[in-house]
């Protein structure tokens, strides 16, 4: 009689992250800042909307703003690398803080010049410190399990969204009394404030980015073949990023569009967004609870088509409610996709620039989002609503292909430009993207 197999030891839960030492309060202070990215966007596009009345000019300054925090997001992270969170991350923070607050004082009221407004929005997107990957580089810091890792990312990702839910709420509540602009001005005191608090963290006053002391440390040594070319593997995360927030973001701005053709009014748009935002939060949640057989890559294909395809179906609802309804489902597939284009950036980061391979999907995440801004404005009122929700999800469905069709390894996202954290005007690189989550260590989140 042959013995019983052995059962597979229980998956860590959710509760197990938070009990590691400091976790607590280094996340609290992370979303603390990072709530601020669930209030400014909306808050911008209300403000500027309201003081031009012009959906195109809103969106160029939405992507203006996306643009400058997209492009520099790698500069930015090498800082940290290089310097530290404690040193790099205050002086960030405290400009972008004023730099809000002079863009607020630009749209409270109309009559300032469409030119200025976007000039400000660019300045104050250049300077967006990187609170996100430095938290997913803190996690895989304190975390050295690979199973209660995963789950640490996920929690991170639908924290993350839980803040999206209540950022466009506290927006919504905030514009029955005052004018949008006040939206601005509270996301730079929580910025100010979570960066300060997140910098005295015993976590971050200890951790060092140019090196892993978790799961997967020793993993990946630097060869000089990787110091001076790209970051191999990087293409698959990096598009499917890209067409996630070029979809989404023209989604949001779509969404507005349908309040103001139904006669809704604007204040219905933060709560369809945070509907949004709840699906996105509730897939998260069941994504790091499945223990799942598929491949992150065949993973990353699936949820990227689900999210194109729910958004162009949200184009055909008839009424307010169906299309919360649809925002709902959409968001479902929201943080599984970008969690796990995260989770296989970080499979291919070097040991030392650990920030930056978050920072490649943050920026393609929101480079994305800041073209949808723009290519969304533009087509509002020359296209059927119907037909732009389409187009919307038809960039999520490009993104598929790429995760379907795209070879393991041998394909790489450019370094050039950025500086490696101790070697100045060069880039790294890792081994080829295994493809596989969970094989080789802790793939990554939003």
């Amino acid at each position: 009689m042959s013995a019983p197999a052995p059962a597979r030891p229980a998956a860590p839960s959710y509760a197990a992250v938070l009990r590691v030492p400091h976790a607590r309060r280094t996340f609290a202070a992370a979303l603390t800042g990072r709530f601020s990215n669930g209030v400014i966007p909306l808050a911008v596009l209300l403000s500027v909307n309201r003081v031009t009345g012009s959906y195109a000019v809103s969106g160029a300054v939405m992507s203006l703003f996306g643009g400058a925090a997209v492009f520099l997001m790698p500069v930015r992270a090498s800082l940290v690398d290089r310097y530290g969170a404690r040193r790099a991350l205050p002086p960030m923070a405290a400009l972008y803080a004023v730099l809000l607050c002079v863009l607020a004082a630009l749209v409270w009221r109309p009559g300032v010049p469409a030119p200025l407004i976007g000039a400000a929005a660019a300045l104050a997107g250049a300077c967006v410190p990187p609170l996100g990957p430095v938290m997913r580089a803190v996690w895989s810091a304190l975390v050295a399990d690979r199973h209660l890792q995963r789950r640490a990312y996920s929690l991170d990702g639908v924290a993350e969204e839980l803040l999206f839910v209540s950022g466009p709420v506290l927006v919504g509540v905030l514009i029955t009394w005052a004018p949008p602009a006040s939206g601005i001005l509270l996301g730079a005191l929580l910025v100010l404030g979570g960066t300060a608090a997140f910098v005295t963290s015993p976590a971050v006053t200890g951790l060092r980015t140019g090196s892993r002391t978790g799961a997967g440390a020793g993993r990946r040594a630097t060869s000089p073949r990787t110091r001076s070319g790209g970051v191999p593997g990087l293409l698959v995360p990096v598009v499917v990023a890209a067409g996630a927030g070029l979809a989404l973001s023209g989604a949001e701005l779509l969404v507005a569009a349908y309040a103001e053709q139904g006669s809704y009014g604007t204040a219905v748009v933060p709560w369809v967004l945070g509907a949004l935002s709840v699906g996105s939060a509730l897939g998260g949640l069941v994504n790091g609870a499945v223990d799942w057989r598929l491949s992150a890559r065949a993973r990353l294909a699936g949820f990227t088509a689900g999210l194109g395809l729910m958004i162009a179906a949200a184009g055909l609802a008839p009424g307010l409610w169906t299309l919360t309804a649809a925002m709902v489902l959409t968001g479902v597939f929201i943080a599984p996709t970008l969690t796990t284009a995260y989770l296989l950036a970080d499979e291919t980061a070097p040991e030392d620039a650990r920030t930056r391979a978050g920072a490649w999907v943050n920026m393609a995440v929101n480079g994305g989002y800041s073209s949808g801004s723009l290519i969304a404005g533009a087509l509002i009122g020359r296209l059927p609503l119907p037909l732009c929700f389409a187009l919307a999800g038809a960039a999520s469905l490009a993104a598929t292909t790429v995760a379907v069709g795209t070879r393991r390894g041998g394909v790489s996202v450019s370094g050039a430009g950025v500086p490696e954290a101790g070697v100045p005007g060069e880039t790294r690189a890792s081994d080829a993207l295994t493809g596989d989550a969970g094989a080789s260590g802790v793939p990554a989140v939003r």
